[in-house]
Formats: structure tokens, sequence, C-alpha cells
């Protein structure tokens, strides 16, 4: 295991019974051998039978060692953070929604100033989505809040307002995936679910030197059941949230501070001098780009934005007309092409605002944006959800995503020129 000082967290499986199945279901070219369980992640098939197999087994000397030292860690050093303030299943289901993807430091505004628009779950589903994607502005990922809302709603009519309390039941509403549903589980209700984010598979990881890489496809089941062996029953709850602290302030990704770990006595990364070799990694794909543009198109004393279709990218956000541009077109063609194929409008360009960069998970983007004017205010739309004629001082009644507010304030400098 890399630590000659500690004991050996996982038990020996003799394969030489052949009793179907063995405790770990190793895949092995030796059957005969007296394997260490490293872990049972090493194979999802068994020797014997080829069936499918997901064990682990711990031993129990280790855990003994590692819940007391994490907890106690975690009393003596966990963040004061507003959801943590109270057990109330819906407090904790809207925090752990925006911490998807989202920073603490950036979520913990948001969070307040969510709950005291919407206080509770009736307050949530009574409200009207665009109001919930103008509190969300700025978050990312706007599905999450159509999802909430959507959740919310079904939460009021079939469960008289209180948050399911069983997995099927939790799983099953829009937008709750397994972590999700584990966390509101064991924080809020102290069942027995174990949560699995980047941060405790790269505690796993790192404890345990798993060489699988942690963004395969097949590597969640893997790690979900190590982390389900290692849940501390008796406080699941406090548990998750330890040791999700403990990778968001200790075993970080890029300085880890092992001096502070209060576990590293039982990890072989660190015993082996290897902390920053895992998690192991598939390298990605490079991102693709994309150059768009937009154009801010005025008709007398008003401009036009339209509203993005759901159910896709940024549904239901509000932005300027516009598209992609074509192979070896220019970018005001791009412009004039756009938005006559997406309103209907035929505009003429006035002059050129400015150009943003943006990156999404997947893919990045350029957009020159223009501004235009059109001699008719007749929109046909094809594509966009809805459109609205606004004065430009209106617009932060609409939720925007990102993009949009790189360039927005040029388009208020643009717009000082142009009042009627």
């Amino acid at each position: 295991m890399g630590n000659d000082n500690r004991e050996a967290a996982f038990s020996y499986i003799d394969l030489s019974a052949k009793t179907c199945h063995p405790p770990s279901g190793i895949l092995t070219s030796q059957p005969y051998s007296i394997l260490p369980l490293k872990l049972a992640i090493i194979s999802d098939v068994c020797y014997f039978c080829r069936s499918d197999v997901m064990k682990t087994t711990i031993n129990s000397a280790f855990l003994k060692k590692y819940h007391p030292a994490l907890l106690r860690w975690y009393d003596e050093n966990q963040r004061r953070l507003p959801w943590r303030d109270t057990d109330d299943a819906y407090s904790i289901w809207i925090s752990e929604v925006m911490l998807q993807q989202t920073q603490v430091r950036t979520a913990i505004p948001y969070y307040n100033r969510f709950m005291h628009k919407f206080p509770t779950v009736h307050a949530l589903a009574n409200a009207h989505q665009q109001t919930i994607l103008l509190m969300w502005e700025g978050l990312g990922y706007y599905s999450r809040a159509r999802n909430l809302h959507r959740a919310a709603n079904i939460i009021v009519q079939d469960y008289k307002g209180i948050l399911p309390q069983t997995w099927k039941q939790i799983r099953n509403l829009p937008g709750i995936g397994d972590y999700i549903a584990a966390a509101i589980l064991s924080i809020a209700f102290s069942r027995p679910h174990a949560v699995l984010d980047g941060n405790v598979k790269r505690v796993i990881a790192r404890l345990f030197c798993v060489d699988i890489p942690v963004n395969r496809p097949s590597a969640k089941k893997k790690f979900s059941a190590v982390a389900a062996e290692m849940l501390y029953h008796k406080d699941p709850g406090k548990y998750n949230q330890a040791v999700m602290e403990l990778g968001a302030l200790v075993c970080t990704p890029k300085s880890p501070d092992c001096a502070r770990c209060p576990v590293k006595n039982l990890c072989d990364a660190y015993s082996s001098s290897s902390v920053m070799d895992y998690p192991k990694k598939i390298k990605p794909k490079s991102t693709p780009s994309h150059h768009l543009v937009a154009g801010v198109v005025m008709n007398k004393n008003k401009i036009l934005i339209t509203q993005r279709p759901e159910p896709g990218l940024l549904g239901g956000l509000w932005e300027f007309p516009g598209g992609q541009i074509q192979n070896k077109e220019n970018n005001q063609k791009a412009c004039l092409r756009t938005i006559e194929g997406s309103t209907g409008l035929q505009i003429e360009i006035l002059d050129y605002l400015t150009s943003i960069k943006h990156a999404y998970t997947h893919f990045k983007i350029k957009v020159d944006v223009f501004l235009c004017r059109a001699n008719s205010s007749a929109v046909r739309l094809n594509g966009p959800n809805d459109h609205r004629w606004i004065n430009i001082d209106d617009i932060d009644k609409y939720p925007l995503h990102k993009a949009v507010h790189k360039f927005l304030p040029r388009v208020h400098e643009a717009m000082e020129g142009f009042r009627f």
C-alpha cells in the first residue's frame, strides 16, 4: 500500500476458493494468487462467472482511524456558510443546485438573494420563470433554474410542499441527479447516502492511489462504490460535508496542503510522495471555437431583443439577434443574413461596436457586435421563442446570458448618441 507504518486499508482475498462472487469481483490473470484488495474498482467483472460485480471491502481498522480524524478536523475548520446554519431541506436543495458548476464564494450572494426572494418551495413554485431566471442571471447553467421551478411545482402538487425523503422520489424530480439527491437526503434527513463530486473523487484517488481516470465515463460507478463504503453511517450528512470540505480546502487540485491534512498518515499518495500524480485524468479534447455576430437593432426609439427557445442552451434567456458566421463569410454579411433569417427584418448596419470572447463548458465563442437600424418593427420569428421592442433603459428587467453582459456597456454608450 505504500505505507509500512499503517494497517492495510483493505482485506485480502484468496481467489482459489472459487466462490461466486468473491468479495472483490477481481479480474486477474493470476487466479490462484493471494491478491491485496486495493480497491474493488480494479474490475467490475467476476473472475469466475464473468458477471457484473461492484463491491468494496475496506478494513474496519482503517475506517476507525479515518472517520474520527476527518470529523474532528471538520469541526475545527469548516467554513461558516449560510446553508450550514439550517437542516431545512429546501434551503439545502437550493444551495446544492447553485454549487454545481459554481464556486462557493460566487454562490453565497446569489443564495442569500434567492432565499430572500423565494423563502419557501411554495414561493418558488408560484413565481414566474422569467423572475427566477433574472435572479439566476450571471450564475450560468440556466437549466438549473428552470428545473428548480419545475421541481418546486411538483413538490407542491404531489408532496404538499415537502421535499420527499426517499431516493426514488427525490431522484425523479427535475434537475436532481445522484449527487444532489445524496446531499439532500444525508444532510437534511440523515439518510445513509454518500455524495460523489470532484472533491470526493480527488480525496479517494489520493488516499488509495487509484489509477482509474476520474473523467472516464465508467469511473463514476466505481468511485461511488468506494465512497459508499467509506460513509460514516452514524452521521452521514456531517461526513459528506467533511470529505467535500477536505477536498475544497486541503486536498485541492493544484496546491494540496498535505501538512494540514488530518488523514495524511492514511494516504497512499502522501506516503509515496505522489500526491500530484492523482487523480488520473484522460487528456480532454481541444475546445472548439465559434465565431458569431449580434446586432443591436433599432427602430424608432426601441431596440430589439429575442428570447432563446426552450429546451436548449440558455433557454428562456434574452439576447440580441444574430447567429454564426459561415465559412468565408465576412461578419457584416453574416449579421445581415442571420438577423433577417431569425426575425424577418431587413436591416442596415450603422456601426461596428465591439467584439467579445466567452467560454462555455464545451466550447468558446467570439461575438462581433454591430449597431443596426430596421425600417420596420414587423418581426417574423424563425428560431427564437419570443421578441420584444424595448427601451434600452428597461433591458435590466430581462434575464440576459453572460456573453450579452460583456458587451452591454458598449451598447449603452452607443445608444447615448441615438436618443430620440
